[in-house]
């Protein structure tokens, strides 16, 4: 009972939320527009979808992903798992740096908007961005700046100079990058911070800030988000330079044999 309570405020809550929403949509499509909606009927079908798949969602949240962030943020980070007796470093923490990277790279691969914006980059570009190429890249872009934000909550050092660093980083690949990729890699790092990755990687920076001596949750808890949005643009940048040095080096190769 308790449970279905909770649903029921939960659904609600999100009701008072998508409604302004829905009042833009219709109110300019009634009132601006002037032009009745031949599927109204399956319209709010579809917004009944919406407000139950955003319910439950966000009941999952509270009931599965925000606690076994956390949870798993303070098994690995206990003094009998890390057999330390207390004294620790962050050479210690192998095993967080290890699981920060699995889940940024897993969450991310399932990322629903990320899946979309591949799709439409393949169809756009005429197949020359390849969906699980883009995906891969993001993925490994988020895990490895999720590993490096762990290890920033381990050591305790300032966040800016990480984010300072990676958009300098940013701004000479973007120089050099090819240029129809740049913008695609400055949207893939805002798909990233979507619904699957974000409950997750926030738990486990709190979690981590919560359980490491030394750490304010408020100070060193977020963070993480910041580097899952800067390091993808940095991996598909990346991922795109090399494609493009290989392709290269493959016609030069093939000049050199033509002309033997």
């Amino acid at each position: 009972m308790a449970g279905l309570l909770s649903f029921l405020d939960t659904l609600l809550a999100t009701v008072r939320d998508v409604l302004p929403i829905a009042l833009i949509l219709f109110g300019f499509q009634f009132l601006v527009l002037r032009k009745p909606l031949s599927n109204l009927p399956q319209i709010l079908i579809g917004f009944l979808f919406v407000l139950l798949g955003l319910a439950f969602f966000l009941q999952g949240l509270e009931q599965a992903l925000f606690p076994l962030g956390k949870l798993m943020a303070r098994q690995l980070t206990a003094p009998e798992f890390l057999g330390t007796g207390g004294a620790t470093d962050w050479s210690h923490y192998f095993w967080v740096y290890l699981f920060a990277f699995a889940i940024g790279f897993a969450t991310t691969i399932a990322e629903p908007s990320l899946i979309a914006v591949a799709i439409k980059a393949n169809q756009v570009s005429g197949g020359a961005v390849g969906t699980w190429g883009l995906r891969i890249a993001v993925a490994f872009g988020v895990a490895v700046g999720i590993a490096l934000g762990a290890y920033r909550i381990v050591t305790g050092t300032p966040l800016h100079y990480y984010i300072i660093a990676g958009y300098i980083m940013v701004i000479a690949q973007t120089l050099f990058c090819p240029k129809t990729i740049i913008a695609l890699a400055y949207d893939s790092g805002g798909v990233t911070t979507s619904t699957v990755t974000v409950p997750l990687v926030a738990a486990l920076g709190l979690g981590l800030s919560t359980n490491i001596p030394g750490r304010n949750p408020l100070l060193d808890g977020f963070g993480l988000i910041a580097f899952a949005s800067l390091f993808p643009i940095i991996s598909v940048m990346g991922y795109a330079q090399i494609s493009e040095w290989v392709a290269h080096r493959s016609l030069t190769r093939a000049g050199h044999s033509h002309g033997e």
